[in-house]
Order: structure tokens, then C-alpha cells, then sequence
């Protein structure tokens, strides 16, 4: 699978560069990103954020979306940001069907999911603060 990771301030932006999204895909992508879980904020100065484009895929088979929400659901888990975005029509009609659209942070551009790991940085931080301050 090939994927191009663009390093920005406060997340990564992964882009998928492969037509047809599979299983074996998203196993090859979790490996890739569950890394950045690991990361220390204050070394890297990159938050473990992703921005997952998904403008080249067409094609995304139930257990490939399947693993997708499960690897959206562990950055979550870890306080890290993942939002999807850029998906084609067809794709975006697929997991409709499936009923795991509603359950995935999708946008439709790149910016509208940068302003969503922007906020979800900022809605942590304030939880923080309001928890250290009890």
C-alpha cells in the first residue's frame, strides 16, 4: 500500500495513494500509525494527530472500513485526533450503506479537518486544566 505522511504543526496528514482500500491494507496502515501514539508531545512537537486523506481511494471492503473505525476509535482512546477526510462519493455511499459513516470523523476537505484536530486539541487542553485545577 502506498501512503505519503506530511508532517504539519499539530497532526500528520497521511494520504492514501491506492485505489481499492482492503483489510490487509488497514492492518498495513495501523502499523504504520500506531506508532505516532507513542509519541512524546514535548520531543516532537508534533501531537500523534492524523488527517487520513482519502481522495485516490474508490473501492473500501467492509472489513477494510471496519478496521478504519477501529483505528479511529484507538487514537481516540490514547487522546489523539483522527479524522477522515476527502472520501469519493462512492466510498462515502459505501460506508452510508454500512451504517459506519455516522460513526467516523469525516469531513469533506482537508481544512475543515484540520479546524477539527484544532478544536480537539483545544476541548483537551481545557479538560486538562479543568481536572488539574480540582
Amino acid at each position: 500500500m502506498e501512503v505519503k505522511i506530511d508532517t504539519k504543526e499539530r497532526f500528520y496528514v497521511v494520504s492514501i495513494e491506492t485505489a481499492c482500500f482492503t483489510a490487509t491494507m488497514a492492518e498495513d496502515l495501523s502499523q504504520k500509525l500506531t506508532p505516532y501514539l507513542k509519541m512524546d508531545v514535548n520531543s516532537s512537537g508534533t501531537p500523534g494527530n492524523i488527517v487520513l486523506k482519502m481522495t485516490a481511494v474508490t473501492t473500501l471492503d467492509p472489513e477494510g472500513a471496519q478496521a478504519l473505525l477501529q483505528l479511529q476509535q484507538l487514537f481516540y482512546e490514547h487522546n489523539r485526533s483522527f479524522v477522515i477526510c476527502e472520501m469519493s462519493q462512492s466510498v462515502e455511499a459505501f460506508l452510508e450503506k454500512e451504517e459506519l459513516l455516522e460513526l467516523m470523523n469525516a469531513t469533506p476537505t482537508e481544512s475543515e479537518a484540520w479546524d477539527i484536530v484544532q478544536m480537539e486539541e483545544i476541548e483537551r487542553e481545557l479538560l486538562d486544566n479543568e481536572f488539574s485545577d480540582n
